[in-house]
């Protein structure tokens, strides 16, 4: 299938990127799964993919460090032909209020969320094929400022930072560099150490009065990356219910 778009989404295994991995797949992309750590996750992914009649491989990589990264998109290659899509979901997040915050923890998330998303935007830089798109992932915290979130929206930022720079260095490439700012989402890291009061409060901020879901957020990467999404780039798209 020549003709086939391939993409390489990292942090998918679970969560928002292994909802990423699925629709890209339904809209008829070959799909590499990249993850961290967790093997079995990421096959149930490629199973998940492949039982609906997609193409999808697995593939570990430290989005940090630039031979695991450099494997991984050999790994699209090998399996596909080459790279057209990227969608860069690993993440970390540790809440601390800036006073109180580790700085190991502090290292931990900024190696993950800033220099992952570079190593990760540098290798995307240099591999997709033109026509191509490149889609990272924030947060709308970034705009939200909500106390406890200062380490990660920092990360963020940095993640923002480069993209829309990216979008510029590409010119001339025919690739889209464009990020997704998720606001509070309905996933296993967004619950986790969150009492239901806190949970109910940020459920209600949006006019539309829910959380987001993984799909929410899948379907706006799917359209960045997919050719309705072409003459969109160098933006950040918040999408977040309309939590201002």
């Amino acid at each position: 299938m020549a003709d086939q778009r391939v993409a390489v989404v990292t942090g998918a295994s679970r969560g928002i990127g292994r909802t990423i991995a699925t629709t890209l797949a339904k809209a008829g992309q070959a799909v590499v799964v990249g993850y961290a750590g967790n093997e079995t996750a990421a096959k149930e992914v490629v199973d998940q993919i492949t039982a609906a009649g997609g193409r999808a491989v697995a593939a570990q990589a430290d989005v940090a460090d630039e031979r695991d990264v450099a494997a991984l998109f050999d790994a699209a290659d090998e399996a596909f032909g080459g790279v057209d899509v990227v969608v860069n979901s690993a993440g970390r997040l540790a809440l601390s209020p800036i006073a109180e915050l580790d700085l190991d923890a502090l290292d931990d998330m900024h190696r993950t969320n800033i220099r992952g998303s570079f190593v990760i935007a540098r290798e995307a830089a240099r591999r997709v094929r033109s026509g191509g798109a490149i889609v990272m992932l924030s947060t709308s915290v970034v705009g939200l400022q909500f106390p406890g979130y200062g380490a990660y929206a920092a990360s963020k930022g940095a993640v923002e930072a480069m993209t829309l720079i990216l979008a510029r260095e590409l010119r001339g490439r025919d690739v889209t560099v464009n990020a997704v700012a998720p606001g509070p989402t309905a996933t296993e890291l967004f619950f986790d150490g969150k009492d239901e009061q806190t949970i109910e409060r940020l459920a209600k901020q949006p006019p539309l009065e829910r959380l987001g879901t993984p799909a929410d957020i899948a379907e706006v990467a799917a359209f960045l990356a997919g050719t309705g999404g072409r003459w969109v780039n160098g933006q950040v798209v918040r999408a977040n219910g309309g939590i201002i």
